[in-house]
């Protein structure tokens, strides 16, 4: 797992210096879905005997609980890859319903912004709204 968070450290740091287009976005999403799985495979094989860490495998979610970077991670994905700013305060207010939402609002408007596709005024314009709620 120490290896999954130190990755997932790096792949944020590096989203962090990276303008997105929409299917920039999409290609995010998808490789950090397989890198999530690739996590899951390394995980289960390394504990096979069905040990604490051989039980990540159930699901994604053990998976993020064990491994905070790499929860992050994919909210950031998931957060990029929205098609609309309206979707935006959607995931992120389901997901914080579910207890499954780590990234501040400072973090999700820096991400935002790095979509070519959005003006950073009405990124911030947006997230203001829910900041005050």
């Amino acid at each position: 797992l120490g290896v999954l968070a130190g990755a997932s450290k790096r792949l944020e740091a590096a989203v962090r210096r990276t303008k997105f287009t929409a299917l920039g976005a999409l290609a995010l999403d998808s490789d950090v879905r397989h890198f999530v799985s690739y996590g899951k495979e390394r995980v289960a094989s390394s504990d096979s005997s069905g040990g604490a860490e051989g039980q990540l495998t159930a699901s994604n979610v053990a998976l993020y609980r064990a491994c905070r970077p790499l929860a992050r991670l994919a909210q950031i994905a998931s957060l990029m890859n929205v098609d609309d700013l309206e979707d935006v305060l959607d995931l992120i207010s389901s997901s914080k319903r579910k207890g499954q939402w780590d990234l501040s609002l400072d973090d999700a408007k820096a991400f935002l912004n790095l979509r070519v596709d959005f003006e950073g005024r009405k990124v911030n314009e947006l997230l203001r709204i829910s900041d005050e709620d």
